[in-house]
């Protein structure tokens, strides 16, 4: 009976220092993300401006004033405390993300360790790279294609001018940068499931026509109703998805050497 006893009492022993681990690596991460939110907060107006350069630039090459408005009396307050938000994730996820690192990696093996390292390096290039095609192409795309609606006022109509709200607008890029940038993380997803071998690149051959409807899908699930954004992340997700059978390929060629 003692010895069952003792048995219980060393098998929670260390369950009870992972736990404590992983409560001080919370700790330390929630204490980074609110360092870097309130660090965030005090730039918001030059975060705020960066984000708004594409919509700023096309409304000065169109002649008109780069000028966002806000119509509540709590919005530029709500808009700042949403980018400190933004920013404090976006700055404080290296951090984060090595802290998870060193809690799992005592439990890994060197091969395992070595496994998993490219996907560490992936996942932020490939979310920063979502994030950046956002910026750079679909969103002056799509800011092009919606100030084609508006009209100048003659005799048999009146004008249709664009007001844009700071808070909307905040809304619209950072939705698109945050589903960009986890769409994005579809080769990871797929080349981690295919070297736990749940997944090979002859199944993503024979679903590929089915995987272009639901990416079509989510694609439109995911963004704003307009042709330009939902096209602009269609298409970079059916070319990550053949990137991914190259990859898995790869990795079928890596087991069998």
């Amino acid at each position: 009976m003692n010895d069952d006893n003792d048995d219980i009492e060393q098998s929670a022993a260390p369950l009870i220092e992972h736990l404590t681990e992983l409560r001080n690596r919370l700790i330390r991460s929630v204490v980074a993300f609110a360092i870097c939110m309130i660090f965030a907060f005090t730039i918001a107006s030059q975060i705020f401006n960066f984000l708004a350069n594409p919509i700023v630039n096309i409304l000065k090459m169109n002649g008109q004033a780069p000028d966002l408005i806000f119509t509540g009396l709590q919005q530029g307050f709500m808009v700042n405390i949403r980018i400190s938000l933004f920013g404090g994730f976006i700055l404080s996820f290296p951090y984060i993300s090595f802290q998870l690192w060193q809690f799992v990696a005592p439990g890994l093996y060197k091969n395992e360790k070595r496994a998993l390292l490219p996907y560490l390096i992936a996942t932020p290039v490939l979310f920063i790279f979502g994030g950046l095609l956002v910026y750079y192409l679909v969103m002056p795309l799509a800011i092009e294609f919606f100030l084609s609606f508006e009209s100048v006022a003659n005799s048999g109509s009146i004008a249709i001018q664009l007001e844009a709200k700071v808070n909307e607008y905040l809304s619209l890029i950072m939705r698109l940068i945050f589903a960009f940038g986890i769409s994005f993380q579809l080769p990871v997803i797929l080349s981690l499931l295919a070297r736990i071998n749940v997944i090979d690149s002859i199944y993503l051959k024979k679903r590929r026509k089915y995987v272009i409807v639901i990416i079509f899908a989510v694609a439109a699930l995911l963004t704003p109703p307009d042709p330009i954004t939902q096209i602009g992340l269609a298409l970079p997700l059916l070319i990550l998805y053949e990137l991914s059978i190259f990859v898995v390929k790869f990795i079928e060629k890596g087991k069998n050497a």
